[in-house]
């Protein structure tokens, strides 16, 4: 089957559990199949697209499969505010969707921030959820300061040397994104090579390393092959020339909120089956980052997926869509 085309949802005025009133938005919505239902939450920078190589796996398995465009990309609405990107509002928006979808329980599937949204739906949103898959993204514990303020001391407080903390001031990575938008995902949409040759490689930039590469794109040679078509390149830049980076920046904007209002987050036992899909060649999010998930989380399987960088489902669609229908077939009943 073909990637579903998407249908707009209009999520109903709302208020979060903290007396903030969440206005009415619109999400693009990808959805095909019957069965349990499986949502699948997309990362930076991305879209419900990066989801198609899952759905003919799902369905064809038996499975009711939810792909949104997240609040800030694609065809969604993206508010200007941005405390209306933190984990309340992105999880709000899974659950007011499965309201729209008449679904009371469903899997959550999140890669890279996708992966952030989905652990967080067991602790603050646990009755509506059957199962959870990280791809790439564990469920990280609760840090014991602020985000940025320990990201700052790793870095010296150059804010520069690391793109999470060079992303916190609005207006400035925005329109560097923007200023080539073909060159960010040619450089990003590449398949993983093995760590120590990556660091090598970063070494020998002008300037020396750090860990901000979307500063100097232009500077930067592919890490790895293309795992995208030239027609799949030229949907991402299309999408993203008209929609902009902002939206989706603003969720790093927000990791101080969110560790601030939403504190057990990373320190819940999750009492789900879960499952934490990790790629050997990550450089993100490297596979020992999940070593310690098994003493939050009692039902838990994590499968290693081998010579795989960071954009685990499009780079490897077969490998990943093998795991993630045996996970589902064995933890999660019709």
């Amino acid at each position: 089957m073909t990637f579903p085309p998407s249908r707009p949802f209009e999520l109903p005025p709302r208020k979060l559990a903290d007396g903030r009133d969440v206005p009415a938005l619109t999400l693009a919505v990808h959805e095909a199949g019957s069965g349990p239902a499986v949502v699948l939450c997309h990362g930076f920078p991305e879209l419900a697209y990066s989801w198609r190589h899952q759905f003919e796996a799902l369905n064809g398995a038996g499975f009711r499969v939810v792909a949104p465009d997240q609040r800030g990309y694609g065809g969604s609405d993206r508010p200007e505010p941005i405390e209306a990107y933190d984990l309340h509002h992105l999880t709000g928006d899974l659950v007011a969707l499965l309201d729209q979808l008449e679904i009371e329980r469903a899997v959550f599937v999140g890669h890279d921030w996708g992966g952030f949204v989905a652990w967080a739906m067991p602790v603050l949103h646990p009755e509506r959820v059957s199962g959870v898959v990280g791809v790439n993204t564990p469920n990280l514990p609760r840090m014991p300061l602020q985000p940025t303020q320990l990201m700052r001391a790793t870095v010296g407080g150059d804010d520069e040397k690391l793109y999470i903390l060079w992303f916190q001031e609005p207006g400035v990575a925005d329109p560097v994104l923007a200023r080539d938008v073909r060159l960010v995902f040619e450089r990003l949409m590449v398949g993983g090579i093995p760590p120590e040759q990556a660091l090598a490689r970063a070494a020998n930039l002008p300037g020396g390393p750090d860990m901000n590469p979307f500063r100097r794109l232009g500077e930067l040679e592919p890490m790895g092959e293309p795992i995208i078509s030239a027609a799949e390149l030229d949907h991402y830049v299309d999408v993203f020339s008209r929609t902009g980076f902002t939206g989706g920046i603003n969720w790093y904007r927000n990791m101080d909120r969110n560790w601030e209002t939403a504190p057990g987050v990373g320190a819940t036992r999750i009492e789900v089956p879960c499952l934490m899909v990790t790629a050997e060649w990550d450089l993100a999010l490297r596979p020992e980052l999940a070593a310690g998930m098994g003493a939050q989380i009692p039902d838990l399987e994590t499968m290693l997926l081998e010579k795989c960088g960071h954009w685990t489902q499009q780079e490897q669609p077969t490998e990943f869509n093998a795991v993630l229908v045996d996970w589902l077939e064995r933890k999660i009943s019709a």
